[in-house]
């Protein structure tokens, strides 16, 4: 493939929600410009972009993939990205890199909820797009109901079909191009496009749907719509000129129809995409050469491989980045040594000796780099805008299979996490788990195959302890402990009286009023160091103690046989004591959590949140939507991502930081400590 200029690329990314199309319809335009020879189906397994075994097993797409094509002396880099809501970090990376987006919206389904999330990122980016209305061939697909359906849902912008479709349903076998107002029908695998005559039953429709095109391609220039508000009509060009104008803008969305699993009509959607989606250079306004700028790159995907070793995808946005050379990354300050670049079609990897300004390419072993990372000259160092990755919400805990695996795994870990940006590894120091947290069920199960399928490692999944903490409602004084055992030689001797009292602000606080020595002064850090060893472990259910506070405020000693150990333990004696009279309780962690969803369900959120001993602290409109603020307990929330996703079909998203700590209410306190009891036992 050769090297392409700026104004002779176009960054397309391939978006819709799960199971419209988005891979049958880049293999379909893949096999149309003859970069591949035999037309793969997603059931097959045997698809382009689709090559990971996950991805073959469940017949979804889960990673970004590229499909470079050259079509009309233009170079189309395809970004075929996922469609399900687990996966959209990688959505949220093509979005950075590409200038237009195709959504494919099934003709039976219709809008679902990832095409109207992915709508709103891209009204965020403002990114030019096209619909393709796919499946046409399927039974009960109606073109005109997804239509309405389109422009009913995303308004605000002017959306138009540029075909309509000949046949529907068993007998789909073309389209109307509503430009020429010429018909074509496609026959046979390879798509081969024939001329047929306009159908008389379609002509009154196919006008007044061109009049709609013309009045969109007004709206895209100030000078067609004066002609047009004069009562001219349009030629060809002009609407042609007006729609790319309207196109680029954000203004104007073309609809599109055909069958990529049967071939049909997809070819003309590579004349759409050269013709009205943005080259690099229209899409920044810019009339320079940018590829003779100063070199500025995005890595924007990293692909972790066990066998040929990190593979970077990235964007030049400015400048020629060349083999064989050395770049800086601003971020991290490092230098980074450059060995062969590739052009990446699915997994096959074609080396280039260069990638100009506007195009997509990869890179592999490189040493410091991570995704979101710029690629600069030192001399010229500068930070292009990241990535905002959504921010993962489901937690599990995870340990090896085999205990000699620990090493093992955390190595496995560290480079998912690096391929993976929705992914996020912490260690509890209260609960000793490994915690991994993802954006969902399938998301997890993934991960937990790719450890064992590429880096050898089988783990267990278990439900995450909640980190309880113990404390006390009442003060108590004078607890004696005492620690006296003689043996041979120099016996032990320890005793203390201690007070314990509830501390507001604070874990632990500690003093003494001893007087006239009653403990020496040598062996008071003893006492206090006694008491905090013996805080991790509470008297209920054996979770840590906080919120006291412990004066020392008499005892004894014996000026042979005490030590600090003697006293060590006589503190912790006492205060075990204490705690036990002192009316202990269990506390729960709250978090404070922000729920943004659709308005509709509203009252949904707020009952769920009732029933999981939350309480609503205030609500606000953002946007379409209503942000939720309420505090409820941890144990609540470990599997809120999957409710959430049911409650709102998954439309609705959430963050939560911690709250505080508060007393956990009887019933449940009982179970908790139940429970603890039969694993010390068991």
């Amino acid at each position: 493939m050769k090297v392409y200029e700026s104004g002779k690329i176009r960054n397309v990314g391939i978006v819709a929600h799960g199971g419209a199309g988005k891979t049958s319809l880049t293999e379909a335009l893949l096999f149309n410009v003859g970069t591949i020879t035999r037309l793969g189906k997603v059931d097959e397994g045997n698809t382009t972009t689709d090559y990971l075994p996950e991805e073959i097993k469940r017949k979804i797409t889960i990673n970004m993939a590229m499909a470079p094509i050259e079509w009309r002396d233009t170079k189309i880099n395809l970004l075929d990205t996922p469609g399900y809501a687990d996966f959209i970090g990688d959505v949220k990376g093509a979005l950075r890199v590409v200038d237009g987006l195709i959504f494919t919206v099934c003709a039976v389904s219709g809008v679902e909820v990832q095409t109207e999330i992915i709508w709103e990122y891209a009204d965020q980016a403002n990114l030019p797009r096209l619909v393709f209305v796919n499946k046409m061939d399927r039974e009960n697909a109606n073109f005109y109901n997804v239509l309405d359906q389109l422009q009913q849902t995303f308004t605000g912008k002017h959306i138009v079909p540029i075909q309509l479709p000949i046949g529907a349903e068993d007998s789909f076998q073309g389209v109307i191009d509503l430009l020429e107002m010429k018909a074509f029908r496609f026959e046979g695998p390879n798509s081969k496009c024939q001329e047929i005559s306009l159908p008389s039953e379609s002509e009154d429709e196919a006008a007044t749907y061109r009049l709609s095109l013309m009045e969109a391609a007004a709206e895209g220039d100030d000078e067609l719509l004066m002609k047009y508000l004069d009562g001219e009509e349009l030629n060809a060009e002009e609407i042609k000129f007006g729609l790319k104008a309207g196109i680029t803008a954000g203004k104007v969305v073309p609809v599109l129809c055909g069958s990529a699993l049967k071939n049909i009509a997809t070819t003309p959607l590579l004349d759409v995409i050269v013709d009205y989606l943005p080259s690099p250079l229209e899409r920044v306004g810019e009339t320079k050469e940018l590829s003779k700028e100063p070199l500025a790159a995005l890595v924007f995907k990293t692909i972790a491989d066990p066998y040929v070793g990190k593979i970077s995808f990235f964007r030049v946005f400015e400048g020629t980045l060349k083999a064989d050379s050395v770049v800086y990354n601003a971020n991290k300050e490092n230098e980074e040594k450059i060995g062969q670049l590739f052009i990446m079609t699915g997994k096959n990897q074609q080396p280039v000796t260069e990638v100009r300004a506007g195009d997509i390419a990869a890179i592999t072993k490189l040493q410091f780099t991570t995704t979101g990372d710029t690629l600069t000259l030192k001399t010229n160092a500068k930070i292009l805008e990241g990535i905002e990755f959504p921010v993962p919400t489901l937690s599990v805990a995870i340990q090896p299979k085999s205990k000699g695996d620990e090493d093992k795994l955390g190595s496995a870990l560290s480079r998912l996490l690096e391929e993976d940006t929705t992914l996020k590894l912490e260690k509890n120091l209260e609960t000793k788990e490994t915690l991994l947290t993802g954006m969902g069920e399938m998301h997890l199960d993934i991960i937990i195959e790719r450890l064992q399928r590429k880096f050898g490692v089988e783990v267990v999944m278990s439900n995450p302890k909640v980190p309880y903490r113990e404390t006390i409602k009442a003060a108590v004084t004078r607890i004696e402990g005492k620690h006296k055992k003689q043996s041979g030689g120099h016996g032990q001797y320890g005793h203390v009286f201690i007070d314990l009292a509830p501390l507001d602000s604070g874990e632990f606080e500690f003093q003494e009023t001893i007087f006239g020595g009653a403990v020496p002064k040598q062996y008071i850090p003893a006492v206090e160091k006694g008491i905090k060893e013996a805080m991790p472990e509470g008297i209920l259910a054996g979770y840590p103690v906080t919120n006291v506070k412990v004066t020392l405020t008499d005892g004894s000693y014996h000026p042979v046989d005490s030590s600090e150990m003697a006293f060590k333990i006589a503190a912790a004696l006492a205060f075990r004591k204490a705690l036990e009279k002192a009316k202990p309780v269990l506390l729960e962690p709250y978090m404070n959590v922000e729920v943004t969803v659709p308005e509709q369900f509203m009252g949904d959120i707020i009952g769920d949140f009732n029933s999981k001993r939350g309480r609503i602290l205030g609500m606000e409109p953002k946007g379409k939507n209503q942000i939720i603020r309420a505090m409820v307990p941890l144990a609540e929330m470990y599997k809120y991502a999957i409710d959430l996703k049911s409650i709102t079909q998954g439309r609705g998203s959430f963050t939560m930081t911690f709250a505080q700590y508060e007393e956990v209410p009887q019933n449940i306190a009982e179970k908790i400590i139940e429970a603890a009891k039969v694993a010390k036992s068991s």
